[in-house]
């Protein structure tokens, strides 16, 4: 299989928007041996987020992380009769303390009239007050995964990872693109949560 990337001996900041479309390489694996998670390149090949589930798969919470370690969100599976949800929680920091902010929640659209059986569609809720925005993201058959806003505008897409001859790699490796003047750290804990959904973290 092709390589990847491996420079593992990069720590710095990042700033998680830009002015211009960036796209990530998304390798389906911890950097932990023999562990469960996802590992984030950029397009210099540099680590800038990673999931450590160790031996742990399909956990009911997972820990987005930068490249330092620091955690960025807290993603927990809300199990409630009949229908359930994930609940994201924005990591912030003061230098001394540290706490948890409630940020984005994920539900599934049950709409017995969409037509395509083989798209799944999920609500994001950004924000717990009366000024919250929404997100969409749509799942294909295919495993392609479309981010829109709530106006239809593409935020953000993954799909499965093409060499520039035209071979693909393996299942476990994807490509994000991420919009401009996007929290790509929010986009990634998006990604994350499908990641849950579909059992691969």
């Amino acid at each position: 299989m092709s390589r990847v990337y491996s420079n593992l001996s990069t720590i710095k900041n990042f700033n998680y928007v830009s002015p211009r479309r960036e796209t990530f390489t998304l390798w389906m694996k911890s950097l932990v041996y023999h562990g469960n998670g996802c590992t984030v390149y950029d397009s210099n090949g540099q680590i800038v987020y990673r999931i450590d589930n160790y031996n742990i798969k399909r956990s009911k919470e997972v820990h987005l992380m930068d490249c330092n370690g620091k955690v960025l969100f807290s993603i927990r599976n809300r199990k409630v009769p009949v229908f359930g949800h994930w609940d994201g929680y924005k990591w912030s920091y003061d230098g001394v303390t540290s706490k948890e902010i409630p940020w984005f929640q994920v539900k599934k659209i049950h709409n017995v009239l969409r037509g395509d059986h083989n798209v799944n569609y999920y609500n994001v809720i950004l924000g717990c007050n009366s000024e919250a925005s929404y997100y969409n993201i749509i799942i294909l058959a295919t495993k392609s995964i479309k981010i829109v806003d709530q106006h239809g505008g593409l935020v953000a897409e993954v799909r499965q990872k093409q060499a520039s001859s035209g071979v693909l790699f393996g299942d476990d490796v994807l490509t994000l693109v991420v919009e401009p003047h996007v929290d790509q750290s929010l986009v990634m804990a998006l990604v994350t949560v499908c990641g849950l959904i579909h059992h691969r973290i």
